[in-house]
């Protein structure tokens, strides 16, 4: 089960993980993406889904300029269960994606991803304590 603290040892990272090339072959996860994907859910300890929705909404966010250089993803638990999963261009604009999850067993009530360009052919989603 994935906590504060285990976020807090990302610093940066070593390498980038390819989790779905045939979906989504654009897109990267950091070393503490890719740690919040295997052990972010309480039940079976994973949270790839969470990875997978993210780079589904990359063919709308990309079509916008300044998502195209940085994006700020939120996901929020709520007390029965289900979630909102938010994509903003900045901490005071209306959310550019708003995807409500009906039911998450995610391990923490609120956590920020970030994505950006790694190159000129790659979208990296990490951590923000990653930057």
């Amino acid at each position: 089960m994935l906590t504060q603290s285990d976020l807090r040892q990302f610093t940066g990272t070593e390498g980038y993980f390819r989790w779905q090339p045939l979906l989504f072959p654009r897109m990267v996860l950091s070393d503490g993406a890719k740690h919040v994907a295997e052990y972010g859910g309480e039940e079976d300890n994973s949270a790839w889904w969470l990875m997978d929705a993210i780079a589904s909404h990359q063919p709308k966010c990309l079509k916008i300029e300044q998502l195209r250089e940085m994006q700020f993803w939120t996901l929020k638990k709520n007390a029965d269960g289900s979630a909102l999963l938010t994509c903003q261009i900045d901490s005071d604009v209306k959310p550019t994606v708003s995807q409500k999850i009906p039911y998450t067993d995610f391990s923490l009530d609120e956590i920020r991803l970030w994505v950006g360009p790694l190159n000129e052919r790659l979208y990296v989603i990490y951590l923000p304590s990653e930057n």
